[in-house]
Formats: structure tokens, sequence, C-alpha cells
């Protein structure tokens, strides 16, 4: 039965290098001082929507209960946050992973359901931003993703808006239409900003960093750059990033990465119940798949040949000390069985290893068999 379109099943050796990345992310977001929060999956529709541009209210999805409430799923984090900080002392920096959803086109980097995220600070300085995006670049080393990161200022945009003659209120679509640059090509972005009288965006966009000195809202990229610098991380100011969010009022960036299309990573600073805040988000998904890792699998497989006792007890021993593993008693179905879960090793306990007081370990990447005494055994294991 194949799944709704937009939607999948995770499972395997995928299942695994997902679970991997999460509890890896899980420890540094505990290092840098956050805590967990978990929210709803369902919110009240009207809670949804508030705040957030026709774009994103158009891409949730609703539903309604028995009582005929309009309800929705939640299709990120940052909105519920404005319940979660109330009363917080601050900085309140919590991090959330967990489902969200969107009733969006799909592609093969973009799916209805996926896992998100964030990383939040409720009381934010500049040094914060600063710090979330050391966090995040620690999190490419890691995982050994080769990207970079871009940083704008939303002030600094709407300076160079208003310097344009802009209409106060085409801003906000004209934003957006920036914001397509990664998404069409120059040519089609340009001819969009045409009906605005904004195509002249597009040149002074590709001029050098130094030509934006003369704004006073650069004031806020030197600080956030000079912050990047002391924390060692390297960021690349980007003229023309625009996050079409409506919600930015600040330092705005994004993540991208060689190989896909779309930003792995994006955020920026915004007001909580009128408290400056600043925050990343990612999604799981994209990150699992780029991750150069290696997912953990099960390290052995004991087969019992007539020798169950001695089997659960070795079974028992070896997941004391953190080896992961369980018990089959078919010697062909056992093989095949590991070879086809990637499972490196298999341990044969039969009469004649009862006998010598030793268990017969086989790796079955090369074949080769050492008879080893439970000591070494476990020692072995562990070590590989």
């Amino acid at each position: 039965m194949e799944t709704v379109k937009g939607f999948r099943d995770i499972v395997d050796e995928e299942a695994l290098k997902r679970e991997k990345i999460r509890e890896f992310l899980v420890k540094k977001f505990k290092n840098y001082g956050f805590v967990p929060a978990e929210t709803p999956v369902i919110e009240y529709e009207e809670f949804a929507k508030a705040e957030q541009s026709e774009d994103t209210i158009s891409d949730i999805f609703r539903l309604k209960d028995k009582g005929q409430r309009a309800l929705a799923l939640r299709y990120e984090f940052t909105f519920q946050l404005k319940r979660l900080a109330q009363n917080k002392k601050l900085p309140y920096r919590r991090y959330q992973i967990g489902e969200v959803f969107r009733d969006e086109p799909v592609s093969a980097n973009r799916f209805r359901q996926f896992t998100q995220c964030d990383v939040d600070v409720v009381g934010s300085t500049t040094r914060d931003e600063a710090e979330i995006l050391k966090l995040f670049s620690e999190i490419l080393k890691e995982l050994k993703i080769n990207a970079t990161i871009y940083i704008n200022n939303r002030k600094l945009l709407n300076e160079i808006l208003e310097e344009q003659k802009i209409k106060p209120e085409e801003k906000l679509q004209v934003i957006r239409e920036i914001d397509k640059l990664d998404k069409l090509s120059e040519q089609e972005v340009k001819t969009n900003l045409k009906k605005y009288g904004m195509q002249n965006l597009i040149t002074l966009f590709k001029k050098p960093e130094a030509y934006f000195k003369k704004y006073k809202n650069y004031e806020e990229i030197q600080t956030l750059e000079n912050y990047c610098k002391d924390y060692g991380v390297q960021v690349k100011f980007l003229p023309s990033l625009a996050r079409g969010l409506a919600y930015y009022n600040g330092s705005i960036f994004e993540i991208k990465a060689q190989n896909i299309k779309e930003s792995i990573a994006g955020g920026g600073s915004y007001l909580v119940n009128g408290i400056q805040s600043t925050g990343i988000s990612f999604g799981l998904d994209r990150l699992a798949a780029l991750a150069k890792i290696k997912a953990e699998t099960i390290k052995a497989i004991i087969i019992s040949i007539a020798q169950e006792k001695t089997a659960i007890t070795l079974a028992e021993k070896l997941r004391s000390q953190g080896i992961s593993c369980f018990i089959m008693d078919k010697i062909s179905k056992a093989l095949d069985y590991a070879n086809s879960q990637k499972i490196p090793f298999a341990i044969f306990i039969g009469k004649e290893e009862l006998k010598k007081k030793k268990f017969r370990l086989r790796d079955m990447k090369t074949g080769r068999e050492f008879l080893l005494t439970e000591s070494a055994l476990a020692k072995a294991l562990a070590g590989a």
C-alpha cells in the first residue's frame, strides 16, 4: 500500500542514520545551553494563522474535530513560541525537534511531513545570533557537509528599498520577489521586479560589500561579522538575501550546501511577544541526505546452535556493556539476515564452543573467524 503523496516511511539504514544525527543534535543543543520543549501537533487554526503571510497560510493543513472547531496541523515551531515564552525568565533558550506539516507541492527534497529542528533565544543580542551560527557551523563540520553561511539584515534591505523610492504597500511583495532568486532565474526575478519599478535592485545587489557601508544599517552587519570572527565562524554577506517571512526585523541568515538547490537552514531575528529574539530552523531530512556519516547498525547477531541459555546469558552481558545484539537459531537464515542488514559480526555458540568455554566470532565483511573468551569477545566488539 502506497503512502499519501508527500509522506513516506523511513526505515532501516536511513532511520538509523537519522537517529544518530538526532542524538548528536540534542547533545550539541544542550552543550550550548538550550533546553528542550514539546508542543502540540494540532493547534487552533486562528492561532496558527496569526501574523503569517498569505503564502504561509495557504500551505497550512486544515482540519476539524467532532465539535466542528477549526484546527490546523503545525507547519513550524516559531509561532508556538508566543505561548511557550510567556512569563519565562529571559533569556529563554529553547530547542525543539519534531514533525511539521505543509500542504505544498512535492519535490525530490521537499515533503509534506518533515522533521524540523529549531533553536531560539527569546531576549536575544547580536552575540546570540553569532553563537547560533557557530552552533550550526559545528553541526556542518561534524556531519561533513560543505556549506556556506550567508547573512544579511532586514533593516539594511528596507533602507535600500526606501532609497529606491519603493511604495510602502509594495515593500513586502518586493522582498518576496527578491527571495525567489535561488528558485527562479535572475531574468525571471528581474521581470517580476519590473512591475514595481525595482528591476535595478539586481544590479545593485551585485556591488562589492564596501559599497553598502554608506547605509546606516550596515553597522549591524559589521557587528554580527565581528562577533562571528570572535567565534571563529565564517559568514558571507549577501545583500540580496531576503527571507520572505514578514516577521523578521533584523539579522537574517541562510545556509546553502553544494549539490542541493534548496537551503538547508535559515533564520534570523524577530519579535516574540514584543521581545527581541533570534533563531535558526532546519530540516533533519535534508541534513541526513547530505551528511557523510555512517549509520550505526546492530553490532552482532548471536547464532545459537541448541545453546539457548548460554546465548541468552551472553546477549545480556554484551547489552550491559552497550554492545547491541540479538539471537537467532538457524545458521543459514541468520547469516543471510546479517548480510542483508549489514550487521558486521556473527557469534556462533554450539557444543564445540561450549566445550572450549569460548565463542566463535565471524567478521561478516572479511569472513575471518576467531575463537575468543567472553571477555576477549566483548573487548573485540567494543573496539570494532
